[in-house]
């Protein structure tokens, strides 16, 4: 039997391929955000319709090539209910994109695409508020916060009263 090559392996040798050049590479992603944000319309449309089936019949359902599907499951994988096996997938492997709304809302948040998580059909799911509250509690959590420096004369954070350095300064 012969080894038949995974197809997330397969996409990842095409869509990060450096030696296709910066235009062709920037022509392919071009291409591909358009099949996903009519993918997105479609799933956003009905969004609490599970849609199941194998890579083929769902590349065939949205009218892309099993490629297009199969970087669009990797994609979408950390927003799922339950993730689909993408690692070994082939074109027969069935897969669910039951997705969690809020998860995947911050999500494309967190990847910047706005061509995403701007797409009308969110209004029909959150309203504004909802909408700013996710946008920013995903910005909120990847925001690194830095404590206030402690001096040796300020008091010890530790709370005994202390002077930091007779304190944990020492």
């Amino acid at each position: 039997m012969v080894f038949e090559m995974a197809l997330l392996q397969q996409w990842r040798e095409v869509a990060y391929n450096e030696e296709l050049g910066r235009d062709k590479l920037q022509q392919f992603w071009g291409a591909y955000f358009q099949k996903e944000k009519e993918i997105y319309q479609q799933l956003l449309a009905t969004p609490d319709e599970v849609v199941k089936g194998t890579v083929k019949e769902l590349s065939e359902k949205f009218d892309v090539s099993i490629m297009t599907m199969t970087g669009f499951l990797d994609g979408i994988n950390d927003s799922l209910v339950n993730a689909n096996p993408i690692e070994e997938m082939t074109e027969e492997t069935e897969v669910s994109l039951a997705f969690d709304k809020a998860l995947l809302y911050k999500n494309m948040v967190a990847a910047e695409a706005d061509w995403l998580y701007n797409l009308t059909e969110w209004d029909a799911i959150f309203d504004e508020a909802t909408k700013k509250a996710l946008y920013k509690e995903q910005k909120s959590s990847t925001t690194v916060v830095k404590d206030a420096k402690v001096y040796p004369n300020d008091p010890c954070p530790c709370g005994s009263g202390k002077k930091y350095k007779k304190c944990c300064g020492k």
